[in-house]
C-alpha cells in the first residue's frame, strides 16, 4: 500500500447493520433507525411517519426478531460478525502504522459516525469508504455517503476522499463469486437451474435514475458468461418485497412455485449483491422460500452462501482497495 502516499490512511468498509440481539426492543429500535431514512422509503414523510409508527413499528418487530432468532450465532449477528472478520483479515492483508482498516454500520453499531470520528483522532488525512453493496442504489449506497458528508460539515481539517460506488462488473469480484458456484457445485452437483437473487426496490425508483437493476443485470450476466451458462440454465430474480407497490421483476418468490410446474425442480440460488449473510439471505433464501419451492413441488434447493470472509473476498477488497 505504500503507492497511497505518505499521509496516514483510513478505510472503512461500510454494511448495512443488525439489531444489538434479538430482543423485540432491541429490533424495534433497529426498524425505526432503518426505516426512518428518507433514502429507505420514498414516500411524504408525513405519511410515511404515520404508517411507520401506527401501523410497522407495533407489530413487525416481533415477527422480524422470531426471523432473526433463527439465525443469530454465538458471537451475534452473521452480518457483523462476518463483516469484522472480513475487516480483520483485511487489516492483516493490507494495514500498517500509515493504512488503518476498519468496519461500520450504516444503522446501528459499531456506527458510521464514530468510526469516522474515531480515524480523525487517530490522525487520518485520507479515507477511502468502501461500501459493501456490489451495486449501487440511492437506498444503500446513498445512505452511507449521506452519513460521511453530513458528518464532514463539522469538520475543519477536511479529510481527501475517495468513496468507492460500486463494483458490480469488477472482474476480481465476479470471479470470485463464480469460483464460490463453482466449488459448490464440484462438492454437490450442479442443479438444473441457477437462481440469482438481489434484493428488492420499488420499481418506480429505476424511472427516477437509479441504477441498481441495471447493475443486477450486469453483474447476472457476466456471471453467466464467466460459468459458461446459456440462458436456459440461470434466472435472476428479485426477492424482500415489501407493501403493496410494485417493486422489480420477476419476484422470486414467484417464480419459485412457478418452476416445478415447468419441470425445472432443482435449484441452486446465489445472492451476487450481498457481500456477506444475513438475515435476508440466510432465513428469508436459504430457509423461507426454500419450504415455498419444496411446497410447490420442488425437489431440491440449495443456497450458496456468500463470500463472507473467506480469503478470496479478502483479496477482492484488497484489490478495489489499491484501484481507489
Amino acid at each position: 500500500m505504500a503507492d497511497l502516499g505518505e499521509k496516514k490512511v483510513g478505510v472503512l468498509l461500510v454494511n448495512l447493520g443488525s439489531p444489538a440481539s434479538t430482543s423485540t426492543g432491541d429490533v424495534r429500535a433497529f426498524l425505526r433507525e432503518f426505516l426512518g431514512d428518507p433514502r429507505v422509503v420514498n414516500l411524504p414523510r408525513p405519511l410515511w411517519w404515520m404508517i411507520l409508527n401506527l401501523f410497522v413499528l407495533p407489530f413487525r418487530p416481533r415477527k422480524s426478531a422470531h426471523a432473526y432468532q433463527t439465525i443469530w450465532t454465538d458471537k451475534g449477528s452473521p452480518l457483523i460478525v462476518f463483516t469484522q472478520q472480513l475487516s480483520d483479515k483485511l487489516a492483516k492483508r493490507l494495514g500498517s502504522e500509515r493504512v488503518l482498516i476498519d468496519c461500520a454500520m450504516r444503522y446501528g453499531k459499531p456506527a458510521l459516525r464514530d468510526k469516522l470520528q474515531l480515524f480523525k483522532q487517530q490522525g487520518v488525512e485520507d479515507i477511502i469508504i468502501l461500501p459493501l453493496y456490489p451495486q449501487y442504489s440511492s437506498t444503500t449506497t446513498a445512505s452511507i455517503f449521506d452519513v460521511v458528508a453530513d458528518e464532514f460539515i463539522g469538520w475543519r481539517h477536511m479529510p481527501s476522499l475517495r468513496f468507492i460506488s460500486d463494483y458490480y462488473q469488477k472482474p476480481v469480484y465476479i470471479k470470485a463469486v463464480a469460483d464460490s458456484i463453482r466449488a459448490h457445485w464440484q462438492e454437490n452437483g450442479q442443479a438444473a437451474l441457477l437462481v440469482m437473487s438481489f434484493h428488492g426496490l420499488p420499481a418506480k425508483l429505476t424511472e427516477w435514475g437509479d441504477p441498481y437493476f441495471y447493475h443486477c443485470q450486469a453483474t447476472a450476466r457476466l456471471l453467466a458468461e464467466e460459468l459458461g451458462l446459456n440462458d436456459k440454465q440461470w434466472q435472476m430474480v428479485f426477492q424482500s418485497r415489501f407493501g403493496r407497490a410494485e417493486w422489480l421483476k420477476p419476484y422470486c418468490v414467484e417464480v419459485l412455485q412457478e418452476l416445478p410446474k415447468q419441470g425445472i425442480k432443482q435449484v441452486d440460488v446465489v445472492c451476487p449483491g450481498f457481500a456477506v449473510d444475513c438475515l435476508e439471505t440466510l432465513e428469508e433464501i436459504a430457509l423461507a422460500n426454500k419450504e415455498i419451492f419444496i411446497e410447490a413441488g420442488g425437489k431440491s434447493y440449495r443456497y450458496i452462501p456468500a463470500l463472507n470472509d473467506s480469503d478470496a473476498h479478502v483479496e477482492v477488497m484488497a484489490e478495489i482497495i489499491k484501484s481507489a
